[in-house]
């Protein structure tokens, strides 16, 4: 009896400390991709080559007439019919004295990130005006409440490395109001570094007001910015916009690191073809990059090349498809081919349920674009129904998801001590097996990632713990999360004069 109960003690012990937080994470974000390369080098040059092509003798349209002049005077050249032409010494300045590296600061240094080389970062994105509601399973608009119950939710997820609004508050119709709110909803909630977009130039530097409140005094983040934009200031095909030209010269004034996004659609508004829709895009997304040059060189900026898929068929995104898989990865490979910071999309599953459908789309877009080494892979949490709705539930699958591909990431170490020899000989001659070894449990610690959600029980435990499926897993694990983390990270001092100053709506 004795013996029964200190056995059945250990394992409770053993139980618990496994559910717990290891002291070793073996798949904790920023490993190293690169090992998957779609393209050969020879294949990578003619693809640039081809953007090189299109900016010096087909140009970029619709240019602003304060970036004309900056351009013109950075090197670039009036073509026909008010287009102007990029020769390749521009472009190659451009990219030479790109950042090739820089930080995401969190308002939490722990938080930031390091952004380029060969590291993966998995975070949010997207403008979803739907939300999958955790109760009623049923999409209905998004709402202001919405954007601070998602972000107060990522805030407890270790793989969702900087948070950009993922939804629209459709309920705020005011557009300074929805840009304040938004970017109040961020800094409210989460300690992350964090991403939003300017519907128009005026409201950036309101919005840094906000922020300087949040940094502790004026002028404060200017120098340690912890927000960064997510702009499109090139429209496809090759075209500025005049809009998000302002918003860009808006946030270089203050210190803002853009992502300049590129988000052309193969068939309609790019090549059909894989291959022309990379020239096409890598080409207008030079295009940004030359812009920023243009203004303030060596500014950080993602280098975001989204490609998007559309079903030519019916004219439908198709954000979980085959060949998003392999455009964003390649687009990713090409950034860094080029040296540069890479942002690309994945994880836009058109599944409406968290279905089979839902799993196999995100799965497979998503690894595909670690391993080849996306920096920044945006859209990659929470995002459903083709990027028009986000879900509670989806933030949670997907960073068990995220765990799963940084392990596959980070592969195999062949050391002396892994490699088992003396490990192997001990099981052959002793026991004959390899349960309850020191070299066993030394694996079990530092080699393995454990799920929380992924159910690994038999058939019959199954059964008996009420035929739970992800969806019932993961709203249970959400509405927990949201039922208790209610984060302060604006003192009562900061929030009175935010509210004091803007109209705050929640």
């Amino acid at each position: 009896m004795c013996a029964r109960r200190a056995e059945g003690s250990g394992r409770k012990g053993r139980l618990a400390k496994r559910a717990a937080k290891p002291v070793f994470d073996p798949c904790p974000p920023g490993q190293i991709g690169g090992t998957y390369r779609l393209l050969t080098n020879a294949e990578i040059t003619r693809i640039y080559e081809t953007a090189l092509r299109l900016l010096a003798n087909l140009g970029l349209g619709d240019v602003p007439n304060r970036l004309r002049t900056d351009l013109l005077n950075a090197g670039a050249m009036d073509g026909d019919e008010g287009r102007i032409l990029f020769p390749r010494m521009l472009v190659e300045d451009a990219v030479a004295g790109a950042a090739k590296t820089f930080i995401l600061h969190g308002r939490d240094d722990a938080r930031s990130i390091e952004v380029g080389g060969h590291r993966v970062h998995f975070g949010t994105g997207g403008a979803a005006v739907q939300t999958l509601d955790i109760d009623s399973r049923a999409y209905r608009p998004s709402t202001l409440a919405d954007l601070h119950n998602f972000t107060r939710l990522q805030d407890t997820l270790a793989n969702v490395s900087w948070y950009t609004r993922c939804c629209v508050a459709t309920d705020v119709h005011d557009i300074i109001d929805l840009d304040v709110n938004t970017a109040y909803a961020l800094i409210k909630n989460t300690t992350k570094p964090t991403a939003t977009s300017f519907t128009v130039a005026e409201n950036v530097a309101p919005i840094v007001e906000m922020m300087d409140i949040a940094a502790g005094g004026t002028g404060a983040f200017f120098k340690r910015p912890f927000m960064k934009a997510h702009i499109s200031p090139v429209i496809s095909p090759m075209r500025y916009g005049e809009d998000a030209v302002d918003v860009v010269y808006e946030c270089i004034r203050h210190n803002i690191p853009i992502s300049c996004i590129t988000a052309a659609q193969a068939g309609a508004t790019a090549p059909a073809t894989l291959a022309g829709f990379l020239a096409q895009s890598l080409a207008e997304t030079l295009a940004s990059l030359v812009m920023v040059h243009a203004i303030k060189p060596g500014h950080p900026m993602v280098f975001s090349n989204w490609p998007l898929v559309i079903d030519l068929r019916t004219g439908a995104f198709s954000g979980g498809s085959g060949e998003s898989a392999v455009l964003n990865a390649a687009s990713a490979q090409v950034s860094n081919w080029l040296g540069l910071p890479s942002g690309v999309a994945c994880s836009m599953t058109d599944a409406k349920a968290i279905d089979a459908q839902y799993g196999m789309e995100k799965g497979l877009t998503s690894l595909a674009a670690a391993l080849v080494s996306g920096n920044l892979i945006y859209e990659s949490s929470g995002m459903t129904a083709s990027l028009l709705g986000a879900s509670f539930e989806a933030f949670i699958l997907d960073d068990e998801m995220h765990s799963h591909t940084y392990r596959a990431l980070r592969g195999i170490e062949v050391t002396d001590d892994n490699l088992g020899y003396e490990a192997i000989i001990e099981a052959v001659t002793g026991e004959g097996h390899f349960l309850g070894g020191t070299h066993t449990l030394a694996a079990m610690e530092h080699d393995y990632f454990y799920p929380t959600l992924a159910d690994r029980e038999q058939p019959i435990t199954w059964e008996e713990n009420g035929r739970k499926d992800a969806w019932d897993m993961a709203r249970d694990w959400a509405r927990d999360i949201l039922a208790k983390h209610h984060p302060t990270y604006l003192t009562p001092d900061q929030d009175a004069e935010i509210r004091a100053k803007f109209n705050i709506l929640i």
